[in-house]
């Protein structure tokens, strides 16, 4: 499973959730190895450096200016979205979030891909954005809470002074827009199937057990003529 989010995108959060709900119950989780992909939403975003003072207005303005549309309108689909969020067991506090460049992020969680705990990087940078309003554009805050999810710090920061992964997060951005992404969470399962957005659990768990039987089909051994009963009745 190839998942292309970004780790300021709430229905990347929420799209998480849903398929972790779907991967807890399917009898094969163990088996699937799930693989975050970059995709940038909006790669001009100009990083803000510090947590605000507080709760605030400033997250509607932003979306506002964006969709050229009053504050008034907007603030029912944040509130919407958060709706959704706690749904899934998640607390957004989009009142306290700060505007975020990620490529530095994505770059990041290619590091935590190669050592083996890019889940838990992923995880604790959305929860870092949606849930304590931490600016996860700014180098030395990466650097600790990528810490705090298992990467070794002074690694960490060597990569981002090296924009070592810069390629292949741009990489990643070009090969979702082939295979025909237009928005993220993007899934991929087996470069078969794709699912576009946070659909329900049930749309993945649907999509987990096809694509789990197309890749083992049932191999039949022993006497195929062997005496059974069938629609036309019973072997004598």
């Amino acid at each position: 499973m190839e998942i292309w989010s970004d780790v300021v995108c709430p229905w990347c959060y929420i799209g998480k959730r849903r398929f972790e709900s779907a991967l807890r119950d399917f009898e094969h989780a163990d088996d699937v190895e799930v693989v975050w992909r970059s995709f940038e939403l909006d790669p001009t975003t100009e990083t803000v450096h510090e947590k605000a003072d507080g709760p605030s207005d400033a997250h509607l303005r932003r979306l506002s200016a964006k969709f050229g549309q009053p504050v008034e309108q907007v603030a029912p689909m944040v509130a919407h979205v958060d709706a959704m969020a706690a749904a899934e067991g998640l607390e957004f506090h989009q009142d306290i979030s700060v505007p975020a460049n990620t490529v530095k992020a994505h770059q990041l969680l290619h590091l935590a891909a190669e050592r083996g705990v890019q889940g838990a990087v992923k995880e604790r940078l959305l929860r870092a954005n949606f849930t304590e309003g931490e600016p996860v554009g700014d180098d030395e805050t990466l650097v600790r809470l990528v810490a705090e999810a298992g990467l070794d710090a002074d690694e960490a920061r060597a990569v981002l002074a090296e924009d070592r992964y810069l390629d292949a997060v741009r990489a990643d951005i070009a090969e979702a827009r082939a295979l025909g992404a237009r928005g993220v969470p993007f899934f991929v399962v087996d470069r078969t199937y794709g699912i576009s957005g946070a659909q329900p659990t049930e749309q993945f768990a649907q999509v987990l057990r096809q694509a789990w039987a197309e890749s083992h089909p049932l191999t039949l051994v022993g006497d195929q003529d062997a005496d059974a009963c069938g629609p036309d009745g019973c072997a004598i």
